[in-house]
């Protein structure tokens, strides 16, 4: 079977990020001046030469997101069930060779946590383990599904890269959504950042979202970790993904999240720093160069930065979320994945939302209708 690796590997890391670096402000007003754009114009539009152009790329941006989206956010919830991981990654609070106690919840304190989620009116949970193929895998995960769905409308995970026939499983289950983050498309660094465990196969990883496709999950989800490697070369591969993945599984929906790195246990600093404005523009090129694409930021990223980019560009955001498993309610204290930054409430983001004139939707699915 064909997969995206026949596509990646055509192409050349030095030489993308030198078009990117190459790029002139003719060829930036050329992609603005167009209704219509592919991959060449998202290259121009990460550029730095674009940099200058922000606020027409971000009016545009508005425009086309209330056009295809409506003035509307869709409100989820990550519910972190468990941080036993083998893998060691240097960039992450769970990795294995951090001390740390590890938890993996209890049927019991699931439905403690969800009791949770459910007060603060969340119907879309995000359900989020670490890499433990021995403890958390596909019986933990349908077991803690059977007892969640009809708890929640949408119920999405992001979890270790499965087979095909465990992807079957969990569609069949009633997952509507399958987050996985290459990490960083730099091949040698992937090396370096992955040093032991299954994740380590970076093959594997790359190849993932095209099982998931196959075994017929409505929606994936795409991101590369800002601050790995260079992110406007990083996010070309990304988008790169994307384009192949929509023309070979165009019946799925598809989604971007821009997880900058963040303090946590053990894990090192920044290779490379992202600033505000530079993921501003990120988001903007996405949009303008693929409207239908959903565009997710979630409470790594400070106050002031959601309040602003809410009539930009964004289409979901999570909200008083826990990186913890029995954050919320069952063990507050156990070990983050990573440190949030916005810490306010699911309400406190919903009022937000209406003040600048958006409407907060906590339910848009139900899977009675499919």
């Amino acid at each position: 079977m064909k997969t995206f690796k026949s596509v990646f590997e055509q192409y050349d890391w030095n030489t993308i990020q030198s078009k990117i670096y190459q790029t002139t402000s003719k060829e930036v007003e050329a992609s603005l001046s167009k209704s219509k754009r592919n991959l060449d114009d998202f290259l121009v539009l990460i550029s730095p030469a674009a940099q200058p152009y922000l606020e027409q790329m971000a009016q545009e941006c508005h425009e086309l997101t209330k056009k295809r989206f409506g003035k509307t956010i869709q409100m989820y919830a990550p519910m972190y069930l468990s941080n036993e991981c083998q893998n060691i990654c240097t960039y992450c609070g769970f990795s294995l060779d951090n001390k740390i106690k590890r938890k993996t919840l209890t049927a019991e304190e699931i439905t403690l946590e969800v009791e949770a989620l459910k007060t603060a009116g969340f119907d879309h949970v995000l359900l989020v383990t670490g890499e433990a193929n021995y403890t958390v895998n596909i019986h933990y995960f349908l077991k803690a599904i059977e007892q969640i769905k009809n708890d929640f409308s949408i119920i999405s995970v992001e979890v270790q890269p499965l087979s095909q026939e465990e992807y079957e499983q969990l569609h069949e289950a009633g997952v509507y959504s399958v987050l996985v983050y290459q990490e960083t498309y730099h091949q040698e660094v992937y090396k370096q950042y992955h040093t032991k465990g299954k994740k380590s196969n970076f093959n594997f990883r790359l190849e993932t979202p095209d099982r998931i496709g196959t075994a017929g999950i409505h929606k994936i989800g795409m991101g590369v970790l800002l601050g790995l490697e260079d992110w406007r070369t990083d996010s070309f591969f990304n988008a790169l993904h994307l384009d192949y993945l929509q023309k070979t599984y165009w019946r799925t929906k598809y989604s971007v999240s821009f997880p900058r790195l963040r303090p946590a246990e053990g894990v090192i600093e920044p290779n490379f720093i992202m600033d505000d404005k530079d993921l501003t523009q990120l988001i903007c090129a996405y949009r303008l160069w693929n409207e239908d694409i959903e565009i997710s930021l979630s409470t790594r990223e400070s106050e002031k930065f959601r309040n602003n980019i809410i009539p930009i560009g964004i289409t979901s955001m999570s909200a008083g979320s826990k990186t913890n498993p029995g954050g919320y309610v069952v063990d507050p204290q156990s070990l983050e994945q990573f440190e949030i930054s916005d810490e306010r409430s699911a309400a406190e983001i919903a009022k937000l939302i209406s003040s600048v004139g958006y409407e907060a939707v906590w339910k848009d699915w139900d899977r009675n209708y499919f």
